[in-house]
């Protein structure tokens, strides 16, 4: 069986969520004897499984149906976690949803991070078969290692005591950047960094003044750090919060649960059910609730779910997520 994983213009969404399934997508390939291309040119394949929106990826499809192959779409958005994004996002997203529907709607199946993203997909009248399969995480990578950590503290020129909150994410309202603002803009003792960034061109008005004018003295934008020290912020910091509204499934949740770090999330339902408050992490529905377990969670006064996250990243290591893809590709095959 050969695959041709497509994605479009690599080098633009590189730092993005997408971005990030590629690499996945090729490591958790190579657990299984599944031939793997992403030569666009290449036509001995069996299945696209194509993964972008763009002009192109609408020709790949096309081409791909030419050639009598059998299509795959990765369905990592949706018109729920559109709006709210770039400038003039929920302008655009009726169209774009029409857009995704078309794209969604040529293929033989679709793959899709979670059960809620899947009941997103039926919502929108698709009818094909549905994968729910998990981004997945290479847990190997984010093993303890003070080093990383020891160097992430280094970095920020943190103090040993010094409580640190952490998150990561585009700068978009739908990550919830307000929100970690507020958070921050109450508690001057706790010091708050949000890794990530976007074109400040691509954003509203009211985003570009919270990271760029707005400052605080204990906020900070670091920007895309990757390596060493984004590894051991996800180890050593305090607390990775995450006040998203929207996800098709958050692999930077993946991310911290398989470094064993405490996690707090919006209280949405992407989470339901593989993620429980009070058992995997904790959850919080507005702001003073994440007010509240925050404080907790840094003083102490709950318990410390570090290791039932852990082994919820465990279950989607790249080694189990590899397999089932190809039991994907297969059914789509045999269909």
């Amino acid at each position: 069986m050969k695959v041709l994983l497509y994605f479009e213009n690599q080098n633009l969404i590189a730092k993005s969520g997408i971005g990030r399934a590629l690499r996945l997508q090729q490591k958790a390939l190579s657990y299984t004897d599944v031939e793997v291309t992403t030569d666009p040119k290449c036509t001995d394949y069996d299945i696209l499984h194509i993964n972008t929106y763009g002009v192109k990826s609408f020709a790949m499809v096309r081409k791909a149906r030419k050639l009598g192959k059998k299509v795959i779409y990765h369905a990592h958005s949706t018109y729920e976690d559109f709006r709210n994004s770039f400038m003039g996002s929920n302008l655009l997203a009726p169209l774009y949803k029409r857009y995704l529907m078309a794209l969604y709607g040529r293929a033989d199946a679709l793959i899709t991070p979670t059960p809620y993203a899947k009941s997103l997909l039926r919502g929108y009248g698709l009818t094909q078969p549905i994968y729910p399969i998990s981004n997945g995480i290479e847990l190997d990578k984010y093993a303890s290692d003070p080093e990383k950590v020891a160097k992430f503290r280094e970095y920020f020129k943190l103090a040993d005591d010094q409580k640190v909150v952490i998150s990561v994410g585009l700068y978009f309202e739908r990550k919830g950047i307000v929100d970690f603002y507020e958070l921050a803009k109450r508690h001057p003792e706790i010091t708050f960094i949000w890794f990530g960034y976007t074109d400040p061109k691509l954003i509203p008005a009211k985003i570009r003044k919270l990271v760029w004018e707005e400052h605080l003295d204990n906020l900070i934008f670091p920007g895309y750090i990757t390596g060493e020290v984004i590894l051991g912020a996800y180890q050593g910091a305090d607390l990775f919060l995450y006040p998203s509204y929207e996800e098709t499934e958050g692999i930077v949740v993946l991310e911290a649960l398989a470094s064993k770090q405490q996690v707090l999330l919006r209280d949405i339902p992407v989470y339901d059910p593989w993620l429980k408050d009070g058992e995997s992490v904790y959850k919080a529905r507005n702001l003073e609730e994440f007010d509240q377990k925050m404080a907790d969670i840094l003083g102490g006064d709950l318990p410390d779910l570090t290791a039932a996250g852990y082994e919820v990243a465990k279950g989607r290591d790249l080694t189990v997520i590899g397999p089932e893809l190809k039991q994907a590709y297969q059914d789509v095959i045999e269909a």
